[in-house]
């Protein structure tokens, strides 16, 4: 299943979120760490929702850039 991340930079490195799986967040130092951290994040969440009885939310997030005269 993929769900959508978005990731920012913030003034000690990035963090995540993932807008279909609220509370799930993660942070790195660097682009590459958060992915991996977010990903592992991810699986914990989900398997923390398993071991709950709870539903695995599907991924109903998308993502676009829009154009805007500056």
């Amino acid at each position: 299943m993929k769900y959508l991340i978005v990731i920012e930079k913030t003034h000690t490195g990035y963090s995540a979120f993932s807008p279909d799986l609220h509370g799930c967040v993660a942070t790195g130092g660097t682009q590459d760490e958060v992915e991996k951290t977010m990903q592992e994040a991810i699986q914990f969440h989900l398997e923390g929702l398993r071991e709950d009885g709870a539903d695995i939310p599907e991924s109903h997030s998308y993502s676009k850039y829009l154009d805007i005269p500056a």
